[in-house]
């Protein structure tokens, strides 16, 4: 990774935001000889090795596994930690007319990663290590250049080259500048591109709590009227184990949740969770954020272009948003290599028009489906409650409807950029 002091300076991309996704463009671009200048205001922290697993985490597709391996940040993460999860149980808690939770589970869906002959469906991964990873990729190419910690003043989007001030003064311009800052995009705002914005009713409360019975190879989702409650396993760390629990509910009852002593909240998780949750040793670290779905009006004009979460939010409860932001990230990678070789401008509407023909229609789609999730789980009617039993209960005996979406989940299935292709980091 190189550096540059000058007071004005010229790159051929110019990337705000040095979190995963921004990130992992810059390793795909500079890799290709594209000169890369990538900006943020903080840098992680190194993750000890002894450190409490972080609240913040993600399941990584084996897509995305692809994609990190293909991009040089994979090798960096497996020094730090991740954990992979070999099964997936998906079912909806039933009660009984007078309250009685129903124990038998013929409306359970098992995904198992043995059944379309691989080692695991994904890793849960925490967001830290994979930035981590992506940085020590970066900081090895000489193409880079990270600015960090750096404050934007100011953008300007004209016919001409996109350029930025820092708040030290220092000016940079560049064919083309891509806004990979969080769903509170300022490259968003500053370009005019619109988001359409809805918020959901439910709010996101996680927990990181110690367990018994060593580490999980398994993750769970138990839909409920008022969201899923989740459970997703995390690394041993300094021979004890560890769990993210993942509730969905009400703001006033998330609220509740947080205000609660430890000892409370072990005793209001126990008897609202189902029995499939390990036992319980001690409460780590807790918090909640609110959910929305938002959605980009246009993901480019000329000499901007957004990618991840400053394009699109999506309802968690799937944990799709990160892989859909590492396919963000592959395929505007590589629709900017092939232009870059085409001697093409990276600005131009032509080339950032074909990004957005590959991405906005999959994310869309896939917005859509976790909306139908999320508004058909919400909806007690009794009629649609025992259709969507009923469709569970005949997807769970049908393998291969259910190996077709671990498929599609997993990124095996469907049209893939070729940075999620295995033969890639395999030769």
């Amino acid at each position: 990774m190189s550096s540059i002091n000058n007071c004005e300076a010229h790159f051929d991309v110019l990337i705000v935001g040095a979190g995963m996704v921004g990130t992992a463009i810059a390793c795909g671009l500079g890799s290709n000889g594209i000169r890369v200048a990538l900006f943020d205001q903080s840098e992680p922290a190194p993750l000890p090795a002894d450190s409490l697993p972080e609240l913040r985490v993600s399941a990584l597709s084996s897509a995305s596994e692809n994609i990190l391996k293909n991009l040089g940040a994979w090798a960096h993460m497996e020094t730090m930690r991740m954990t992979p999860y070999h099964r997936m149980a998906v079912w909806e808690k039933l009660h009984t007319p007078w309250g009685k939770e129903i124990a038998s589970r013929a409306n359970q869906v098992v995904f198992d990663a043995a059944e379309i002959g691989h080692e695991q469906l994904g890793y849960i991964v925490e967001n830290r290590v994979t930035q981590l990873g992506l940085l020590d990729a970066a900081k090895a190419c000489s193409e880079i250049s990270l600015f960090c910690p750096v404050i934007i003043d100011s953008m300007q989007f004209s016919e001409e080259k996109p350029q930025l001030v820092l708040s030290d003064g220092r000016r940079f311009s560049g064919d083309l500048l891509i806004g990979a800052d969080g769903a509170n995009s300022k490259v968003r705002q500053s370009a005019g591109l619109g988001v359409e914005q809805r918020d959901y009713e439910q709010q996101c409360f996680v927990a990181t709590v110690e367990i018994s019975g060593g580490c999980q190879d398994i993750t769970w989702q138990a839909f409920t009227p008022t969201g899923p409650e989740a459970f997703l396993p995390l690394p041993d760390v300094n021979g004890k184990s560890y769990a993210s629990i993942v509730w969905y509910h009400q703001p006033e009852k998330v609220q509740e949740l947080l205000n609660l002593s430890d000892e409370d909240f072990l005793t209001t998780l126990s008897d609202t969770f189902p029995v499939e949750l390990p036992e319980i040793r001690k409460v780590c670290e807790r918090s909640a954020f609110p959910i929305a779905r938002r959605h980009a009006h246009r993901y480019y004009q000329h000499g901007v272009v957004l990618a991840g979460d400053a394009a699109h939010t999506i309802n968690p409860l799937a944990g799709q948003g990160v892989n859909l932001g590492f396919q963000d990230a592959a395929w505007l990678i590589e629709i900017l290599i092939n232009a870059w070789q085409a001697k093409e401008d990276l600005g131009s509407q032509v080339v950032l028009q074909r990004y957005e023909n590959a991405r906005r229609k999959e994310n869309a789609l896939m917005m859509n489906v976790m909306d139908g999730f999320y508004h058909s789980f919400s909806n007690q009617s009794r009629p649609l409650q025992l259709l969507r039993n009923a469709g569970l209960t005949i997807a769970g005996k049908l393998s291969p409807a259910v190996n077709q979406v671990m498929k599609y989940a997993m990124g095996l299935s469907g049209k893939q950029p070729p940075l999620a292709s295995e033969s890639r980091h395999n030769t």
